[in-house]
């Protein structure tokens, strides 16, 4: 990753942090006015600051409450500690707040927070309320690149603007204009007169409502202008006089759209897309397309889930997170009875169950001692470096993201290689396995080899017998008609039972029994010929195939493991 989409990829991160604190800062509440916000400008000096809060803190003591003048200079003495952490104040400024804050439980916590912004902040304020102010912060957040969109069609006109990966709709409104047709005679110029007289109407109206929602103040406000739309009607606004020229100068793209309405406002997204390419809107929807190509192309090169991506992260796979922004998953430390740390991730619906197997302790079954709860997704922003992966925060504004959402659960992950998860899985069973039942080999190494099940029909299976070799005659009432032919096989006698269980015969040889004793078949015959457990193929024919052969010897290579010296 280079070093401008690196330092993008940290500013999305501080940006989701800021947002995450937001949130939480405007959900809280205290009792009376302990709760202190206090933003210093970057050209602003601490001691200037310091020297405010000592007076604050002698106004503060003639405060007649006891419990709110208590809180209130317990306040004010936090937010002094947390100033003398730093010399100068930090190059985009200095957000501090301090207070005590009600709980959802009814008990107090005091809350202390100081950090620099991710971008200069040019607001100084001070105030002591029953609330945290954080107006300044979301200013921030919604200071990003805005771009103004003006849809128009046949049946009427929209106004929108993408900032960051937010779409809105400003305003939109239809017409109903006359068609071309070759009705009215002699009226037929009158018609096309009229039909240009709404046309020109529809345009007028259009850069008059252009001026109303991108120029505040007589200042555009938007950093660029897309006109998209059928026909030439965007072509029209753009060449004409009515157009103000503070809009036609931002101008950045013209581009032709097949629908009108929002639908047309999507695709000119998607085809401004190049131009649009810093917006982070533009950015989520090609991250999240690229993930489901990989999955559509069955590369094997993605995971979702928390487990599967937990794991990837383990083993250095993983190359990009892929995270919604909103996930509610969270990460619990546990202590088993054996003192060992556990790590547990659960979403929202596994801890509102009132199953808590997960919590348990297998080896005593009582619930297991909770050491912590976190975030799970600010446990991953502050961590994932160590991992050598990058880091993503997408919503489920886009029809992408809200699939992503949906159908994966909100976290996924880009791999580098191909990860076999059932494979990680399984290792540490098949760890335990090799542990029960290790056998030494002749170098020392143990390992793992099945159990060798013995024929019922052997009650005594410590010693397999030699078996003796079959006698080769002739079978009786056979006759010899000249001399002997030395390139006949001899025919086996019948096998004994216990023969049977060590000898295979794939097929009965059947032999005839006429003059010459010739074999009418030229089948294979198998059996064990000498004590020691070879088992010798004897061919009845001359010219047996090689193959069938490989095969045979192929197939009793396991008797070779069960017969016994």
């Amino acid at each position: 990753m280079s070093d401008p989409q690196a330092g993008e990829a940290e500013k999305n991160i501080e940006m989701w942090k800021v947002k995450k604190l937001v949130k939480r800062l405007e959900s809280a509440r205290g009792n009376g006015t302990s709760m202190i916000s206090l933003i210093i400008p970057p050209k602003d000096q601490i001691s200037r600051q310091a020297k405010m809060l000592a007076e604050e803190y002698g106004t503060a003591s003639n405060i007649k409450s006891r419990v709110n003048r208590l809180s209130v200079l317990s306040a004010i003495t936090s937010t002094q500690q947390r100033l003398k952490l730093y010399n100068k104040v930090p190059t985009n400024g200095l957000i501090v707040y301090c207070g005590e804050i009600i709980t959802s439980e009814g008990k107090e916590r005091k809350i202390n927070i100081d950090f620099e912004p991710f971008k200069p902040i040019n607001t100084s304020l001070y105030l002591c309320d029953n609330k945290f102010h954080t107006e300044a912060l979301s200013e921030l957040l919604e200071s990003d690149q805005k771009f103004g969109f003006i849809i128009m069609d046949g049946n009427g006109a929209l106004f929108g603007t993408l900032s960051g990966n937010t779409r809105d709709i400003i305003h939109k409104f239809s017409v109903d204009l006359p068609k071309k047709h070759g009705r009215g005679g002699q009226s037929a110029l009158r018609f096309a007169r009229l039909r240009e007289e709404k046309r020109h109407n529809y345009v007028r109206k259009v850069a008059e409502l252009a001026v109303q929602n991108f120029i505040t103040n007589d200042k555009v406000n938007c950093a660029g202008l897309i006109l998209a739309g059928s026909a030439d009607f965007k072509n029209d606004l753009n060449q004409s006089d009515m157009f103000d020229n503070r809009l036609q100068s931002k101008v950045i793209k013209v581009v032709d759209v097949s629908y009108g309405g929002e639908n047309g406002f999507n695709q000119a997204i998607e085809l401004a897309g190049e131009t649009l390419s810093n917006v982070k809107f533009i950015q989520e929807k090609k991250l999240i397309n690229k993930y489901f190509d990989e999955i559509s192309q069955d590369s094997g090169k993605v995971c979702y889930g928390v487990e599967d991506t937990l794991k990837a992260l383990e083993a250095s796979a993983a190359e990009t997170l892929i995270v919604y922004e909103n996930l509610e998953v969270s990460r619990w430390r546990l202590k088993d009875s054996a003192g060992a740390e556990v790590i547990l991730n659960t979403t929202k619906e596994q801890e509102m169950n009132p199953d808590r197997s997960k919590f348990m302790d297998k080896e005593t079954g009582q619930e297991m001692e909770v050491i912590s709860k976190d975030s799970f997704l600010e446990w991953l922003a502050e961590t994932y470096k160590e991992f050598g992966a990058s880091l993503e925060f997408v919503s489920d504004r886009s029809s992408e993201g809200n699939q992503f959402v949906k159908g994966f659960g909100g976290i996924g992950a880009l791999l580098r290689y191909k990860l076999n998860f059932e494979q990680l899985a399984d290792e540490f069973s098949d760890d335990d396995d090799e542990e029960k039942s290790p056998v030494v080999n002749s170098q020392g190494a143990q390992k793992a080899v099945p159990r060798i099940e013995h024929p019922k029909d052997d009650p005594s299976p410590q010693t397999v017998e030699a078996i003796k070799p079959v006698k080769k005659t002739n079978p009786p009432g056979s006759k010899s008609s000249g001399p002997a032919k030395p390139a006949k096989a001899p025919v086996p006698k019948p096998l004994t039972p216990r023969e049977k269980i060590y000898a295979i015969t794939p097929e009965k040889a059947q032999t005839s029994t006429g003059a010459g004793n010739k074999a009418t078949n030229p089948k294979l015959t198998v059996g064990l010929t000498k004590p020691g457990g070879c088992l010798p193929i004897n061919h009845r024919a001359s010219k047996a195939p090689a193959k069938q052969e490989l095969e045979l010897r192929h197939g009793l290579s396991s008797l070779r493991n069960v017969a016994v010296n």
